[in-house]
């Protein structure tokens, strides 16, 4: 985002935590807000011409606030109303960085919906698994990622590889990321997860093992790496079992190669 986006976001995001504290109802309110806001991202992107006008930083922002009140005042619970006419009241750069405004601006709002009931590390995770699930299937992911393909055709195909497995929240998020994909599927799964780490205070530490890391090793290893980066880690476990022995350990660009057959990988290039 340009800077004055990244700035109409930040006053946005306030005026959701203003909105979310004083509508207390067990998370409810944030599932609500959340699900809402990806409606009104629906209607923008198929509606050019509302997109473009909202965003409109040449008009007044009373127009564009009652531009908001005519298309959805009727439309959406009150506490979306709000925020949404707080975004538009901002300046964003474009049309496009409004829309992303929305989106992560109804990912957080599902994310604090689901902290308000003690899920968000499992949604953080289900999202993580779903990523890792959709990558391995390549098939699977071509067929997410189709542009060409109807968005409720999507929706209803991950629908039915998630039923009765994952939480609501979980299940909301993922399917709004893969019915319009930013990227590949699995990409926009596993950063939405990182965006709920975030959210947590912790940064995502992909650890690749040949084994699945028991939770003493996993709890062992996010406090090694703590000490390293000086700040809270969220370990994601991946398996592979060609690494034979040790771990690969990935946090943002950075890779750490622990493991036996990146040992062997170097001690073959020394050797040529």
């Amino acid at each position: 985002m340009h800077a004055a986006s990244r700035e109409a976001l930040d006053s946005t995001r306030d005026a959701l935590k203003s909105a979310l504290a004083a509508n207390p109802a067990g998370g409810a309110t944030g599932a609500k807000v959340g699900q809402e806001l990806f409606q009104v991202v629906d209607v923008l992107e198929d509606n050019r011409s509302l997109r473009v006008a909202v965003a409109d930083t040449s008009a007044s922002v009373e127009a564009r606030q009652d531009l908001v009140r005519g298309v959805f005042g009727w439309k959406i619970d009150q506490a979306t109303l709000g925020l949404l006419l707080a975004a538009v009241s901002q300046d964003w750069s474009n049309p496009r960085e409004l829309r992303e405004g929305l989106i992560t601006l109804g990912r957080e709002a599902l994310m604090r919906s689901a902290d308000e009931q003690g899920q968000l590390q499992t949604v953080e995770d289900e999202l993580f698994r779903l990523g890792r699930i959709v990558a391995g299937d390549a098939e699977f992911e071509q067929a997410l990622a189709d542009r060409t393909a109807e968005a409720s055709a999507k929706r209803a195909l991950l629908a039915q590889v998630l039923y009765g497995k994952v939480t609501a929240v979980t299940e909301a998020l993922a399917s709004q990321a893969i019915a319009r994909p930013t990227g590949m599927p699995a990409d926009d799964l596993m950063e939405i997860s990182g965006q709920a780490a975030e959210l947590r205070g912790r940064t995502v530490a992909v650890v690749t093992s040949a084994e699945a890391l028991s939770e003493q090793q996993t709890t062992d290893l996010g406090g090694r790496l703590r000490s390293i980066y000086g700040r809270e880690i969220a370990v994601h476990n991946e398996i592979d079992p060609a690494l034979m022995g040790g771990v690969v350990v990935r946090v943002g660009d950075e890779i750490i190669d622990g493991s036996v057959a990146g040992r062997l990988d170097a001690l073959r290039r020394s050797l040529r």
